[in-house]
Order: C-alpha cells, then structure tokens, then sequence
C-alpha cells in the first residue's frame, strides 16, 4: 500500500493550463490531427474509441481524454508520444521549441521535459523563476517620425498581383496629397492601404494568423477574415512577432483617425488633421512595410515547420 501511494506521488498531475497547453500541442502545433488521427493517437494511449458521426469537436475529445490519462503513468507516456523525435525528422528546431515552450506551463507542476538526442525524460522541478520583465522604452512620436525607410517595396510582401498593384497606385495618390496638403485624405488612403497589405498577409498565412490568441471569435470559432477588423489584424500581426510595438501603436491611432471617415463622427470628436497628422499616418504605413518585409521570412520557415 506505502509503494503504490509512493509510486501515485511519483505520476505527473498536470493543472488545467498545463492541459490545455498540451492539447494544442498534440491537436495542431506538431502537427495537425484530425478526428481519425486523434482517436489513432489516443488509442495507442490504451482507449478503444471509433470515429463515427456524431464525434465531438477535436479540442473537447482531446480535454476528455487528457483529463483521464492526467495523474497516471500514460500522461508521462502521451508525453513522449507527442516529442518523440522520430516524429520531427527535419523539423528538429520544432520540436525544441516545442519543448521549451511546453516547459514554461510544466514548470508549474514542477517537472520539466528533457531532450537528449532521440531519449525524452522527465526530470523532478522545485520552483518557478519568472523573471523580472524589464520595462518598455517609451514610444516617442518625434523618435518615430524621423526614421527612415529607404527602398520599401510591395513586391517584397508576396501579397497577391492585384491586390499589390491596387495599393501602388494608392501610394502615388498619398504622395499627390502630401504635395497638395490634402491630410484627411492622406488619412484615409493610409488607413485603407493598411488594412487591404495586413488582410493580404492574412490570407497567406492563414494558420499562423487563426491560430493566434488575438484571433477574434464568434461563437467559440474564428472568424472568417473578412470579417476581421483592422485592429484585429493589428494586434494579430504584433502577436506573431511581425509588427512591432512602436508601429502597432501607431496603427491604432491611425485607425482612430480613419473612422473620421464619417462626417458626424468628425463633427463630434472635432478632429481637424493638419500636415503633422498627415505625416505620421504616411509614416505608419511605410513603417509597416518595412517590418513586415522583414520579418516575412520567418512567418514563411515558421509555417512550413507546422
């Protein structure tokens, strides 16, 4: 009786975080499974389950069966399952990060995963570090202002042909406008170009952009992405490391302007832009530009990893 309660204390009990962390994991970030492929997975875990009409949806079957593996010797098993490295041939770096991102969640129960070469072991934690985060520079308006973006081109954006040539020739018409000290015009070119460039980087990576915290729902599902806002694709694209915080900050503000679009609303608020205002919505989005063309080849090598 002593051994096996010694042996129980020895099974990893995950929290509800941890859980969830996994079945993300095991549905979609090593790979995607679907119904079939799940009750694959899980009956080599010990179930006999059938997929049949009627099957759930694929994150509730997964919560259902973790929480009975959970606190038994077959979660430690559906562990090395889901990390076994025969699994990532070629996708090695995955599988790492994978792993260090799982172990952040796992810290918390006091175990953490350790990879070495083709072995996946458990090893006992203590405590949880967290670091102390350190504080944000402040976004200086003039500091944004008087970079430069030299050579920024749509054609680096791999966005589609039509969609590239539409907006080029909106650049040309900003540009007239800043001559013509046009700035609500300026406004609403910038505002709109944003939106079609950030939609356009949408559509070419669905997964990443869907499976994001910041994806908005509706009724437990995302929406499609002509449903989304500009500030959800804002938040979305700063979520995925491919805006930064200055220009999301600033992409909500031009944004705000934007929605000056109606004439009541301009009425209301008093908003009369002058040249500055003009100048930062134009610098928003060749800011935009830049660091979008910047970063897309990460998004491209982290989406053919999943």
């Amino acid at each position: 009786m002593i051994l096996a309660e010694a042996l129980q204390s020895q099974n990893m009990i995950l929290n509800k975080k941890t859980l969830e962390k996994l079945r993300s994991i095991i549905n979609e970030e090593s790979e995607y499974r679907g119904g079939p492929k799940l009750v694959e997975f899980f009956n080599a875990l010990g179930f006999n389950d059938r997929y049949a009409q009627g099957f759930p949806s694929r994150w509730i079957y997964t919560d259902e069966k973790l929480g009975k593996l959970n606190g038994t010797p077959e979660i430690d098993k559906c562990i090395k399952v889901v990390f076994s490295p025969i699994n990532y041939i070629g996708r090695y770096e995955l599988l790492d990060k994978l792993i260090a991102d799982f172990n952040k969640f796992l810290a918390f129960d006091k175990w953490q995963v350790i990879r070495k070469d083709t072995e996946i072991t458990f090893q006992k934690g203590e405590k949880v570090s967290i670091p102390e985060t350190p504080k944000a520079e402040p976004v200086n308006e003039d500091g944004f202002l008087n970079q430069e973006f030299k050579a920024i081109s749509l054609d680096q954006l791999g966005l589609d042909t039509g969609v590239t040539k539409v907006i080029n020739s909106r650049f040309e018409e900003i540009k007239k406008c800043l001559q013509s000290n046009a700035p609500l015009s300026v406004i609403f070119l910038a505002g709109s170009s944003l939106e079609g460039i950030l939609l356009g980087f949408a559509l070419n990576y669905p997964k990443a952009f869907n499976l994001a915290k910041t994806a908005p729902q509706k009724d437990g599902k995302v929406k499609m992405f002509h449903d989304w806002s500009l500030s959800n694709l804002i938040d979305t694209a700063h979520e995925l490391g491919i805006l930064k915080e200055d220009v999301r900050k600033f992409s909500h503000v031009l944004r705000d302007f934007r929605n000056y679009i109606h004439p009541l609303q301009q009425i209301g608020s008093g908003f009369y832009p002058d040249e500055h205002t003009a100048k930062i919505c134009w610098q928003v989005l060749k800011a935009a530009i830049y660091q979008l063309s910047a970063k897309r080849q990460l998004l491209t090598l982290n989406t053919a990893n999943t």
